[in-house]
C-alpha cells in the first residue's frame, strides 16, 4: 500500500516538472521571435477635381422705397376732412384731404361771370367794326373811326382770353382744395389733423406715400474689390454668365434668406471720398411687403463664373507657424507630402485655392493627426460610401 502511494506521488512530481520545462521553452521561443511591424495609419482623402464655380460677394446695405412722394397742399385753407386710413394702400389721384373750398368756389364763380361778360361785350364790338368797314370804303366815315372800332373788337376778344385764363386758374385752385395722392403706394401716418391750417408750399408734408413693390437695396463696394473684379473679367479668370443683369440674393437681419431673387440695376459713377467705395443699386420684388424702407440687409451679388476652380474642405487645410495655408496630400507611393497653398477666399465651408493643388491630388481631410510628412499611410477614399470611409470619418 505504501509502495503504491509513493509511485503515484513520484509520477505527479514528474508531470509537474515536465510542464514547467515545456512552458519555459515556449516562453524562450516567444521571447526570441522578432516583433511584428505596426500597420500604417488610415487617412481619409478626397480627390481634387476642378469644377465650375459661381463667384459671389456679400455686401451690406439698406432698403429704400421704389417711389417716395410727400403730400403737400397747393393752396392754403383749413383742413375739413381726412379721407384715408393711416398705413393703408392708396391709388394715384385718390383724395386724401379736403380743404375748405368756399373761397375758391366763389373765385371760380366770379371768374366764370367775368368770362360771360367778356363774351357779351365782344358781340357789339365786332358788329360795329364790320359796319364801319363797309362805310369807310365809301368815305362815309373816317379811317380813324374804323380803326378805333376794329381795335375795340380785338380788345374785347383779348378780354375773353384773359377771362378764360382767370377761370382756368380758379378751377385749378378749386381742384387743389381736394388734396390727392400723387402716386400709388402705402401711406404713413398723418402729420396733421382736421382743423389745422394748410399753407401752400409749406415745408412740412401732410403725409408720405411710399411704393414698396418693388424695392431698392443700395449696397456699397470698395473700389479695390471693383478693380479686382474688372481685372479678373478682363483676364478671363472670371466669365460673365451672359444673362445680362447680374442676379442678387438677399439675407435679412436675422440671417434668413429672402425668398425672391433680385437684379443689379446700376453702379454709381462717383466714388465716395470718405469711404473709398461706390454705391450699387439692386432691385427686388416685394409682393408681400416683407422688406420695409431702412432695413439693414446683406446682398449676395454674382460676380461671374470661374471655370476649373479648385474647392477643398476647410478641415483639410491648416496653418503653419508663419500663417501660411498648408495641406497634406498622399503621393504616388502612399506617402504623405505637405503642400503650401494660396487661398483666394472662402465659399461656404470650402476654400477656393489658386495655387498648391492640382487635379487628381489626393487631399487628406480625415486623420490629419496621424499623417506625418514622408510617412506611409493607408488611403480611404471618402468620396466613396464604403464602411471603411465611414469608420475614418467617425474617428
Amino acid at each position: 500500500m505504501r509502495t503504491v502511494y509513493k509511485f503515484k506521488l513520484t509520477a505527479a512530481v514528474a508531470a509537474l516538472v515536465m510542464g514547467l520545462l515545456i512552458s519555459g521553452c515556449e516562453k524562450q521561443s516567444t521571447a526570441g521571435a522578432p516583433p511584428q511591424a505596426a500597420p500604417p495609419p488610415e487617412v481619409g482623402v478626397i480627390v481634387v477635381e476642378p469644377q465650375r464655380v459661381p463667384i459671389t460677394t456679400e455686401l451690406s446695405g439698406r432698403t429704400s422705397a421704389y417711389l417716395v412722394a410727400e403730400v403737400r397742399p397747393q393752396v392754403s385753407g383749413i383742413l375739413k376732412k381726412r379721407l384715408f386710413t393711416e398705413g393703408s394702400d392708396v391709388k394715384a389721384g385718390q383724395v386724401l384731404y379736403q380743404i375748405d373750398s368756399a373761397a375758391y368756389r366763389a373765385a371760380y364763380d366770379s371768374a366764370a361771370a367775368a368770362l360771360a361778360r367778356a363774351k357779351a361785350n365782344v358781340v357789339p364790338a365786332r358788329l360795329k367794326a364790320e359796319r364801319l368797314r363797309e362805310l369807310v370804303k365809301i368815305k362815309a366815315v373816317s379811317q380813324q373811326d374804323f380803326d378805333e372800332a376794329e381795335a375795340a373788337a380785338k380788345l374785347a376778344e383779348a378780354e375773353i382770353a384773359a377771362a378764360r385764363a382767370t377761370l382756368e386758374t380758379a378751377r385749378i385752385n378749386l381742384d387743389y382744395t381736394s388734396v390727392k395722392a400723387p402716386i400709388s403706394g402705402r401711406i404713413g401716418r398723418s402729420l396733421v389733423t382736421t382743423g389745422a391750417l394748410a399753407t401752400a408750399g409749406q415745408a412740412a408734408p401732410l403725409a408720405t406715400i411710399q411704393k414698396l413693390d418693388p424695392v431698392y437695396v443700395d449696397v456699397t463696394q470698395s473700389t479695390s474689390d471693383l478693380l479686382r473684379l474688372k481685372r479678373e473679367l478682363a483676364s478671363g479668370a472670371l466669365q460673365s454668365d451672359g444673362g445680362g443683369q447680374a442676379q442678387v440674393k438677399l439675407l435679412l437681419e436675422d440671417g434668413s434668406a429672402y425668398p425672391l431673387p433680385g437684379t443689379l440695376k446700376f453702379s454709381d459713377v462717383t466714388v465716395s471720398p470718405s469711404t473709398g467705395s461706390v454705391t450699387l443699386r439692386t432691385q427686388f420684388p416685394n409682393p408681400r411687403q416683407l422688406l420695409l424702407p431702412g432695413m439693414y440687409v446683406r446682398a449676395i451679388l454674382e460676380e461671374g463664373i470661374m471655370e476649373g476652380a479648385i474647392l477643398v474642405p476647410q478641415q483639410g487645410v491648416s496653418r503653419d507657424p508663419s500663417g501660411k495655408a498648408v495641406a497634406m496630400v498622399v503621393g504616388a507611393e502612399d506617402k504623405v507630402e505637405p503642400r503650401t497653398l494660396k487661398i483666394v477666399r472662402a465659399i461656404g465651408d470650402q476654400w477656393l485655392v489658386s495655387e498648391g493643388l492640382q487635379a487628381g491630388d489626393r487631399l487628406i481631410v480625415e486623420g490629419l493627426q496621424k499623417a506625418r510628412p514622408g510617412a506611409l499611410v493607408r488611403v480611404v477614399d471618402l468620396d466613396s460610401e464604403s464602411p471603411s470611409a465611414s469608420k475614418v470619418a467617425r474617428q
